[in-house]
């Protein structure tokens, strides 16, 4: 999505600053969340860092934080459990891949990342389904209130499509 001309040490410095950001929020939550008593877990704190990266760093780096972040977050405090970290880690490889997809073909920010999550949610549920259903997993199948889910996904959506809004309106400046 990063569209803009950008000096490729700036766009280096930003990818690890939102990297290291990533790994610190993923590694502090369940810190926060009990220090605070509100399960932050609630507010997709993985998309959250997924969208950053999404929207201000390379279609490479947004890959590879769908990639670790759950790894990452199994290896540092054993939750979620693996197979659930694997299957989060597919979710949000298909949500980037979705978005990059659909943003060619509806030309929509805010549609196209809306689908993707949804997408990429009923990808999520439809696998969590089956290991539930094997009993590889335990737990129930919907976790975060559908509501929120929905709230979070308008957000996340509109916030990808002020950001591809404002980059494009540089862009038209730097062509005039």
């Amino acid at each position: 999505m990063n569209t803009t001309i950008v000096s490729t040490s700036t766009l280096r410095l930003r990818t690890l600053l939102i990297d290291a950001a990533a790994l610190a929020f993923v590694f502090f939550v369940p810190a926060l969340s009990h220090m605070l008593a509100v399960p932050i877990y609630l507010i997709e704190p993985m998309r959250i860092m997924l969208i950053l990266a999404i929207a201000h760093t390379t279609r490479r780096n947004a890959y590879l934080l769908a990639l670790t972040l759950p790894l990452f977050s199994f290896a540092i405090s054993s939750h979620p459990v693996f197979l659930k970290s694997l299957l989060i880690s597919l979710e949000l490889i298909l949500n980037v891949w979705l978005f990059f997809a659909l943003g060619k073909v509806i030309r929509n920010q805010f549609a196209a990342m809306a689908v993707a999550i949804i997408g990429s949610k009923v990808f999520y549920y439809a696998l969590k389904f089956g290991l539930l259903s094997f009993a590889m997993i335990q737990g129930g199948l919907v976790s975060t209130p559908v509501y929120l889910q929905l709230i979070t996904t308008v957000i996340f959506s509109t916030y990808i499509f002020l950001v591809s809004s404002k980059q494009n309106s540089n862009r038209l400046k730097v062509k005039d």
